[in-house]
């Protein structure tokens, strides 16, 4: 670059997270990208270790990035999926706007949308989870990252029925990214607070996983009288343009596709939650027969024995040491399931790729 002035850090950070994004949803595809200012090189690449193909509807199959490598801090196993598992979901119509169809962009045009969950605990069925963020983009017919419209989705948070999701509240933030809390580019996030946002009696280390959902918004669009590369061309520029009037003139349509998304995510988190009550009133029981068994017992040596075997002075710090043992046992049982990638096995994929990639 001659004049690195027009160049600076903030731009070239936007470059790298549009094609981060892209990325995502072009995951067949290598890219590097090579930098060089006053000499000083610097390179990036861009590439998937683990993929996923999904077929939509009225286009051709699309391989997602699925590489999830963030873990939580409560994993000290070395065991936890690195792979998210995208759902297909609503595929609806948008009319167009007459300002856009003014300027000449007609036929037919619809949104699908893939859901993708991180990090996957599907091996740990017992674990407490929670959704604290979603994160929404738009791609376009050709699945280039368009930027999604920040004044519809603003609104959003008003538009949903909270209640009905089982969620207190949701909060449009800025999109800018910080190490700990990664955010593709042109993306709107949202910060999502559970009826238990502030449980105080929870404890520290049983606090749940805290998940994140990303939609992904794919508009398609049909028009048998654009059969060149540059008409088509020309109408997702107008797309783009006119996205914010086209999702605004289908408020209510692109609404209830997103609560139903939502709805569908804190479902399957509601069963799990349920499911996770029956097991700690039947931990509580448990616990609360076997201080009965030790509290009632005469043979000093049986009692005595007890209190060493789980390291504690009496009775009450048995409970306590004995529900904390149950809950780790519990939540920590793993099953493994087909499709999930622990990291050594995501390691062991890279090192695959990269020794293919070699050999080539």
């Amino acid at each position: 670059m001659k004049n690195p002035g027009l160049y600076s850090s903030k731009w070239q950070a936007h470059v790298k997270a549009f094609l981060q994004t892209f990325c995502l949803t072009n995951a067949g595809i290598r890219i590097q990208l090579k930098f060089k200012i006053h000499g000083q090189k610097s390179q990036h690449d861009f590439s998937a270790f683990l993929i996923s193909k999904v077929a939509l509807s009225v286009r051709p199959p699309m391989i997602l990035d699925v590489t999830c490598s963030a873990q939580p801090w409560c994993d000290q196993r070395g065991s936890w999926c690195q792979k998210g598992h995208p759902v297909v979901g609503e595929r609806f119509p948008l009319s167009i706007p007459p300002k856009a169809m003014d300027q000449g962009l007609f036929g037919e045009l619809s949104v699908q949308i893939v859901t993708l969950l991180s990090p996957c605990v599907l091996q740990y069925p017992h674990l407490p989870t929670e959704l604290s963020r979603m994160q929404v983009l738009v791609f376009s017919p050709s699945n280039i990252p368009v930027s999604a419209p920040s004044g519809f989705f603003q609104t959003l948070p008003v538009a949903l029925d909270y209640q009905h999701l089982g969620l207190d509240r949701m909060h449009c933030r800025s999109s800018e990214a910080s190490p700990d809390d990664p955010v593709h580019g042109d993306g709107v996030v949202f910060t999502v607070g559970q009826e238990n946002w502030d449980d105080p009696e929870q404890e520290p280390s049983h606090l749940p996983v805290q998940q994140s959902l990303l939609l992904l918004l794919f508009l398609q669009h049909s028009d048998p009288f654009t059969s060149e590369l540059t008409d088509k061309m020309d109408c997702e520029l107008l797309l783009e343009l006119h996205l914010e009037d086209i999702l605004s003139n289908n408020r209510q349509a692109v609404t209830s596709a997103l609560q139903a998304e939502l709805f569908n995510t804190m479902k399957a988190l509601k069963e799990r939650k349920k499911k996770l009550e029956k097991l700690q009133s039947a931990a509580e029981v448990i616990i609360s027969s076997t201080i009965s068994i030790v509290s009632s017992s005469s043979n000093m040596d049986f009692r005595s024995a007890c209190l060493k075997r789980m390291k504690v002075h009496d009775t009450h710090g048995l409970s306590a040491s004995l529900r904390e043992s149950l809950w780790r046992v519990s939540s920590w049982k793993r099953l493994p399931k087909a499709g999930c990638y622990s990291a050594q096995q995501v390691e062991d994929q890279a090192a695959s790729n990269e020794a293919i990639r070699a050999e080539i």
